[in-house]
């Protein structure tokens, strides 16, 4: 099972280290984003096993260092990047006295206890993380971090029901102005790609025109280096858990290309003698379809044999 278990971990790993928001709620130049609604994903359905998964690896962790039970207090994370202007972190939840006196107590050992204010509304000034390495998600092409916290980081706790954290102090006054609505897009040209459904549990999302053509070859860049977007979405469609990736190419021919080169490479997968049956199961529910300059995948995965394999 362990090429389905690597290949689950790893789009699993994109959608929770990329963090996103519904198409209207994204800057038109944001370079990257990711949501993940952790209340849609532990109700009854087929994405409670993976949050119940989550919450051992993750959750009782942090209760464990830090005293903080996500499990009740976090219902939502939203993020996105925006260049020249670094991250934007929005958690949502039912978030406790004691859990911001502990943020309190960061900010007084990091940062300024000298409120500032925007909008009536108080925040704070962070000096920094003082290793940012270890938030930061790397490949041989993709790297995306929040170092601009490493410098210094705005830190608001005024909104209701929300934290905000952001790179930057304009983006910090723009949010409490509107009160922690993320200024929307829909419509823009150029704006974020993003998937939606009925009952989304993870989106993310990316501007791959922005990744820097390192003159790799190989699959993986050519991919890269014909598309301008990606986005992702892991769904609750019935029982069991869909995922759909969207790419949009830099000319329409070019999303048939690549549409024949996914569906070589699933065809090779699956006539893999080492690959297991769990992993070529998975991969004959997938579908591949061109559409003038955008190719849609999609899958449909046993949310069992999800939480299976990531726990072997």
């Amino acid at each position: 099972m362990r090429n389905l278990k690597n290949l689950l971990a790893g789009m699993l790993s994109i959608l929770l280290l990329l963090p996103a928001a519904h198409a209207a709620d994204l800057p038109a130049d944001a370079a990257w984003y990711v949501h993940v609604d952790f209340n849609q994903m532990k109700g009854d359905g087929p994405g409670k096993g993976v949050y119940l998964w989550l919450q051992g690896e993750v959750f009782d962790e942090v209760e464990e260092d830090a005293g903080i039970d996500l499990n009740k207090e976090l219902d939502r994370l939203t993020a996105y990047s925006v260049a020249n202007l670094g991250p934007v972190v929005l958690l949502e939840g039912n978030f406790s006295q004691a859990t911001k006196d502990k943020i309190m107590t960061i900010i007084a050992a990091e940062g300024d206890l000298s409120p500032l204010k925007a909008s009536g509304k108080t925040y704070y000034h962070f000096a920094g993380v003082e290793d940012s390495s270890e938030y930061a998600y790397d490949s041989d092409r993709i790297e995306i971090d929040i170092e601009s916290l490493e410098d210094e980081a705005w830190v608001s706790l005024a909104l209701d029901r929300k934290i905000l954290i952001t790179g930057s102090e304009a983006q910090m006054q723009g949010l409490l102005a509107n009160k922690g609505r993320i200024p929307g897009s829909n419509g823009h040209n150029g704006a974020m790609l993003v998937l939606t459904a009925e009952k989304t549990l993870l989106q993310a999302g990316m501007n791959t025109a922005s990744i820097e053509d390192d003159g790799d070859s190989g699959w993986q860049s050519n991919i890269l280096r014909n598309t301008e977007q990606v986005a992702f979405l892991v769904a609750a469609v019935a029982d069991k858990l869909a995922l759909e990736a969207k790419l949009i190419t830099t000319e329409p021919d070019m999303a048939e290309s690549l549409a024949s080169v996914v569906r070589g490479l699933i065809s090779l997968m699956a006539f893999n003698d080492e690959m297991d049956a769990d992993a070529k199961a998975v991969l004959q529910t997938a579908r591949v379809e061109a559409k003038g300059n955008s190719l849609s995948i999609s899958m449909a995965i046993d949310s069992d044999l999800v939480v299976r394999t990531l726990s072997d």
